[in-house]
C-alpha cells in the first residue's frame, strides 16, 4: 500500500503545535473527581494493550481510571452508550453504520449521542487460513468452516460486507459467530478452516497460529476490493506485508480506521485536558510503548483520521482542542 504522508515539514509543524502550550484558556480541572474507565477489547487482541496504555498514562495525570477487557467495537459502542465507560476503542465503519442506522444497526435507532476524540491506527481486515487447508482465494472459503467473529462485532460487520463485495453470503459457508482467538483456536485444533481477524497488524493470535501452521492470507482484490470500497468509503487499500508474519508474499486486502470514542457527558474541560496531555512527549512516548502498531500510527498527524468527513460528530471539548491547535476552524 502507499501512504500518504504530509510533508516533513507541515508534519514538523504539527508536532511543534502539539506539544506547545495551548492557545486558549481551559477552565482548571479538578482530575481526582472524574473516573475514566477505558473500553478495550478482548485480552487477545491488540485494543486491550493499546487501550490499557492510555488508562494508564491518565492515572498518571491524577484522574481515577481502569481499563476493562470488553468484546471490542460492538460492545464497546453499546456500554458507552449505556453508562458502562468514558472512553472507548471501536472502528469507524461500525461507529459510523451505528450514527447512521444502517448496515449492522439497519432497524435500530440512530446512536445520536456517540462522540469522536481521535484517530487511532488502522484495522487491517485479515483473512487468516493455513497452508494445508487449500484455501488460495475467497471463492475458496465456499463449504468450508470460517470463523467471522462474534454476532454484530466489528470483525463480523467486516465479514459481512467482505462476502458481499464477492459476490457471496454466509450460506456459502459453514459459519461458526466466534471472536478471533477462539476461531484461530479452532483453526489449531482442525475444527475450522479460516477465521476473519480485523486487528492491526502482527497480532499475536496470528503469531502464535504460525508457531505451529504455516500461515496463508485470503487476498481481498481486484473487482471485490473496487465493489468494496466503492460503496463502503471508509474502507481503503492495504498490504499485509510478507514481513510481518513470514508469509511467502505480501498480500492486498483491505482497512478501516479504529478511533477513540468519548462520553458525551464528560465535561469539555476533561476531554480537551485529556488530549492535551496525549499529544505531549510524556504521552506519546507513554502510549507508544505499549505496542509497535501505537507507536507507528498514534501521532498527531492521525489525530483526525477516521473522523474528519464522516457523520460522527466530536466531543465539543475535543472540537475545541483541535480548533486551538489550527486542526479545524
Amino acid at each position: 500500500m502507499k501512504k500518504t504522508r504530509l510533508p516533513g515539514i507541515l508534519t514538523a509543524v504539527l508536532l511543534i503545535v502539539f506539544c506547545s502550550p495551548v492557545l486558549a484558556a481551559q477552565p482548571e480541572v479538578k482530575r481526582g473527581d472524574h473516573f475514566i474507565t477505558v473500553l478495550t477489547g478482548p485480552s487477545s487482541g491488540i485494543y486491550f494493550p493499546i487501550g490499557g496504555s492510555f488508562s494508564t498514562f491518565i492515572g498518571t495525570l491524577g484522574y481515577k481510571t481502569s481499563a476493562t477487557a470488553t468484546g471490542a467495537t460492538a460492545e464497546n459502542i453499546n456500554a458507552l452508550l449505556t453508562g458502562q465507560g468514558e472512553m472507548a476503542i471501536a472502528m469507524a465503519d461500525a461507529v459510523i453504520q451505528a450514527v447512521e442506522s444502517f448496515g449492522a444497526y439497519e432497524g435500530k435507532p440512530q446512536s445520536k449521542d456517540l462522540r469522536a476524540m481521535m484517530g487511532l491506527w488502522p484495522n487491517v481486515c485479515q483473512i487468516v487460513t493455513t497452508a494445508d487447508s487449500g484455501i488460495k482465494s475467497f471463492a475458496d472459503l465456499k463449504g468450508k468452516r470460517i470463523g467471522v467473529g462474534a454476532p454484530n462485532s466489528g470483525v463480523e460487520i467486516n465479514a459481512r460486507m467482505m462476502f458481499e463485495a464477492h459476490g457471496m453470503s454466509y450460506k456459502d459457508c459453514r459459519v461458526d459467530y466466534l471472536n478471533y482467538g477462539e476461531a484461530i483456536d479452532q483453526i489449531k485444533n482442525g475444527l475450522c478452516d479460516a477465521a476473519f481477524v480485523t486487528s492491526g497488524l502482527g497480532n499475536a493470535t496470528i503469531r502464535e497460529l504460525g508457531t505451529s501452521k504455516k500461515i496463508v492470507f485470503v487476498p481481498v482484490e481486484g473487482e471485490a476490493l473496487q465493489r468494496l470500497i466503492a460503496k463502503y468509503p471508509f474502507y481503503v487499500p492495504f498490504t499485509i506485508p510478507a514481513t510481518v508474519y513470514g508469509t511467502d508474499a505480501d498480500t492486498s486486502t483491505a482497512a478501516v480506521m479504529n478511533i477513540m470514542l468519548v462520553d458525551i457527558k464528560l465535561p469539555d474541560a476533561v476531554v480537551y485536558d485529556l488530549l492535551d496531555n496525549i499529544y505531549s512527549p510524556k504521552g506519546l512516548e507513554a502510549i507508544h510503548a505499549s505496542h509497535a502498531t501505537a507507536k507507528a500510527n498514534i501521532t498527531p498527524e492521525t489525530a483526525l483520521r477516521g473522523i474528519l468527513g464522516t457523520s460522527v460528530p466530536l466531543h465539543s471539548g475535543a472540537e475545541q482542542y483541535y480548533k486551538d491547535k489550527g486542526m479545524i476552524k
